[in-house]
């Protein structure tokens, strides 16, 4: 009866856990990339118009009316000294990860986000706006309906929001007309930049990708720099793409650090698989105090010279509830999921519970709190 019972304890969920298991294969190009190569951030100011009246109010947002005043110029419209009206166009910022090696021709995504005071993006069009990089050179054109998931609904005395409805993103919304500087020919010595650092897999790379050279070329082909870097030595006879593709199919079982990480606003929390906790003594209990005010009305006797008054009436009422005190050890997450879950507690008491275990020295592995 006790093994049925650690063992459905030890099946619970901590905070929506889910152990997995101890050791797992990955292909190097999932935990590493090559260096140099990497996406490049463009944005770009423009508007959205077709809304139902939803969009900025030119009164508030003086920049979206001085933004249709010098399109409607553009298309010969002489909107000067006119005041504009109109609540059917926004002012947004349009932004978008340019990828490495793009071609002028090829399509990306783009995201839409208000500056104004609009209440929501739906239904509207981006007209032409351009995409410009850090040196300020233009690199794509975006245009097209914007996909919004929120929406917000207002009436005379209450409204409904959900989501954002100030953001969207449009699909395939941005042409790129400049091929971005640099190729991969172009790229000087190839360093492998793991995604999270570590010496141990950093090692286990340069063993992999060494193995491999030796069965297929005769000879070594990467040291290790640091726990972030891994330097490569490309064959002569052999492509760079082709040389990065086979050395990214290979698998190795990557080292993780001991970490819980803890997200304080969520109530989440994601303890690593080599997290341990030396063995401790742990209780908790929760101190309630509810406050409640009752107005009493006090009435003068009939033909009297007094003054009805309203007097309050204060009741606080404490509470200190507490649990037995359990010992937690955890030796592995199995072990560990199922201590912490025989003192039943929700995730903030979970997340108390793991910091004040660090604070005593117990916890043998990094806490970070988000």
């Amino acid at each position: 009866m006790t093994r049925r019972i650690f063992s459905l304890l030890a099946c619970c969920c901590l905070a929506c856990f889910s152990v997995a298991p101890a050791f797992a294969s990955v292909r190097i190009k999932d935990i590493a990339a090559l260096q140099g190569v990497r996406d490049n951030q463009i944005m770009g100011y423009g508007l959205v118009v077709g809304l139902q009246g939803t969009g900025d109010t030119m009164r508030n947002s003086v920049f979206t009316e001085q933004s249709i005043q010098s399109m409607l110029d553009r298309l010969g419209v002489n909107v000067r000294g006119i005041n504009l009206r109109t609540r059917n166009v926004a002012a947004v910022l349009v932004t978008a990860d340019l990828p490495p090696f793009v071609q002028p021709g090829s399509r990306i995504d783009v995201t839409v986000s208000s500056l104004g005071d609009a209440s929501s993006l739906l239904g509207g069009t981006l007209i032409l706006t351009s995409l410009l990089g850090v040196d300020g050179q233009t690199y794509a054109m975006a245009q097209g309906q914007v996909a919004v998931t929120g929406f917000a609904e207002t009436g005379p005395a209450a409204s409904v929001v959900q989501n954002v409805p100030t953001a969207g993103r449009i699909a395939n919304g941005a042409l790129i007309e400049r091929e971005v500087p640099g190729q991969l020919r172009s790229i000087g010595p190839l360093v492998l930049q793991l995604r999270n650092p570590d010496f141990g897999t950093a090692v286990k790379i340069t063993d992999a990708i060494n193995a491999f050279g030796v069965h297929k070329y005769g000879h070594e082909l990467a040291h290790e720099i640091d726990q972030r870097s891994v330097a490569l030595n490309k064959p002569a006879n052999l492509g760079t793409t082709r040389f990065i593709a086979q050395i990214g199919d290979l698998s190795i079982e990557p080292d993780t650090p001991a970490r819980v990480v803890i997200d304080s606003r969520s109530g989440t929390v994601v303890i690593g698989q080599d997290v341990q906790i030396s063995t401790v003594a742990v209780t908790q209990g929760n101190l309630t105090v509810r406050i409640s005010n009752a107005p009493v009305i006090s009435q003068p006797a009939p033909f009297s010279q007094g003054k009805t008054v309203v007097a309050p009436i204060t009741e606080i009422d404490a509470n200190q509830g507490g649990g037995p005190i359990s010992i937690v050890r955890g030796s592995n997450l199995r072990s560990l999921v199922a201590g912490l879950n025989q003192i039943g507690l929700k995730p903030d008491g979970i997340i108390s519970i793991l910091q004040a275990i660090k604070s005593a020295g117990a916890l043998q592995a990094d806490l970070v709190v988000q």
